[in-house]
């Protein structure tokens, strides 16, 4: 990928976690018992918990990939220069 198409993917993930809308990642049945045992700032905080606990992996995925494939491209480029 070029620089420009790096940036605007980045510029894009970036943007849709500013903008996000309140995103439920619970199952009905966690929600209901968090909401009835202690109202619905615990359910909210449970629903944040579980939101930052599923970023992690995919931040880590992305890291792997972005060091892959910058890896590649030194690896590509120092053959062509011998």
């Amino acid at each position: 990928m070029k620089r420009k198409a790096v940036l605007q993917l980045v510029f894009f993930s970036i943007s849709l976690l500013l903008f996000m809308v309140e995103i439920h990642a619970q199952c009905a049945m966690c929600k209901a018992v968090a909401e009835s045992s202690s109202g619905n700032v615990a359910a909210k905080n449970l629903n944040f918990g579980i939101l930052f606990l599923m970023s992690i992996p995919y931040l880590l995925v992305s890291v792997i990939a972005y060091a892959m494939y910058h890896h590649y491209k030194s690896s590509r480029k120092s053959a062509q220069g011998q």
